[in-house]
């Protein structure tokens, strides 16, 4: 902002009128500006549920865990499920949008933030449960869902289980494991493999095979996990400054690394557990950037009434890169004609 910065090189206090109109623009051309205002004093969950006016932090006991979740606004609930290397924090720019049409809950699904990081279940079918119980925990009859990666297969695992108590499912880049996620490729093919995605480099999703080794990923990332998180999240991304350093230090900090490899872990078993479930009877939206053609593919065989949305310049990160294109999706498909 040049014009505050000649001010203070010459130490002139203009008209209150002009300082007035220099707020007004400032607000209106640089939102960084306010966004900035709002930030965090530190990473602690109180200092990220302090910046999200209307929000509060709770805990519930269920299913013989303690999962943590951030709740607020008012109307029918709806549930965000994060997804890796994530915690509810990944909503944050979308939740103020959300809240003036949903009670939003944005949950620390089993092994991330500060929900219980227990020695197993962290198949899909198991976290599902996790979610029933908290629904019913909470005392609703009906949810809606949205869920981005492995949130995604957990919300997708409970919709499939509990079709009666979900309105609407939201699946966000990435489907459930199914018996195609087993002809996966070991090799990329020649030149398409880059330091990041594009058109012409797709995902390699190599941190599949990566987190199937028990025992070693630990030892590997133990005081390091700060370059393994910060390359996958600006491999996956288009923009990766839209992810910023703090939110980057939010994900470090409370990233598990024992519970991030039981996700990936669980695959094969999810795979197992997807050939039982029912075709989905409640609306779906497939909600996908890189991911797009996966959802098109992979969805039709899983759900009768399915729509699809493409987010157009994001990465894989599009709540991050995204966030009033993701929320005015949402918005859209879970109010309906309303």
């Amino acid at each position: 902002m040049p014009m505050l910065r000649v001010f203070t090189r010459h130490r002139v206090c203009p008209p209150s009128f002009v300082c007035a109109l220099i707020c007004v623009i400032a607000v209106a051309l640089l939102p960084g500006i306010v966004s900035a205002q709002n930030r965090p004093a530190s990473t602690s969950d109180a200092d990220l549920v302090a910046s999200l006016p209307g929000f509060t932090s709770r805990y519930a006991y269920v299913n013989g865990i303690r999962l943590h979740y951030v709740e607020g606004g008012s109307g029918e609930p709806l549930l965000l499920l994060p997804g890796w290397p994530e915690t509810w924090w990944s909503y944050h720019k979308l939740m103020p949008k959300l809240a003036r049409h949903f009670r939003v809950i944005s949950v620390d699904i089993r092994g991330m933030g500060l929900s219980s990081k227990p020695a197993g279940g962290y198949d899909k079918k198991t976290m599902a449960a996790d979610i029933a119980a908290l629904v019913k925990a909470l005392g609703h009859s009906k949810v809606n869902v949205a869920g981005h990666d492995i949130g995604a297969m957990v919300g997708f695992a409970y919709a499939a289980q509990n079709q009666g108590s979900v309105s609407k499912l939201a699946i966000l880049d990435v489907p459930h494991p199914d018996d195609g996620w087993m002809k996966m490729p070991m090799l990329p093919e020649v030149g398409k493999f880059g330091s990041k995605i594009d058109d012409d480099h797709p995902v390699y999703p190599w941190w599949f095979a990566f987190h199937q080794v028990k025992g070693l990923p630990e030892k590997l990332l133990e005081g390091r996990l700060d370059i393994y998180l910060n390359y996958c999240l600006d491999y996956l991304s288009k923009n990766p400054a839209a992810i910023d350093s703090f939110d980057r230090e939010v994900y470090v900090d409370y990233y598990s690394i024992l519970a991030g490899d039981a996700w990936y872990q669980a695959f094969p078993q999810d795979v197992i557990d997807a050939r039982q479930y029912p075709k989905l009877d409640m609306p779906v939206l497939g909600l996908g950037s890189v991911g797009y053609e996966w959802l098109r593919v992979s969805l039709p065989s899983k759900a009768k009434n399915v729509q699809f949305v493409k987010i157009e310049d994001s990465g894989h990160f599009f709540m991050a890169e995204q966030p009033e294109k993701t929320a005015d999706e949402l918005i859209k498909f879970f109010r309906g004609n309303q």
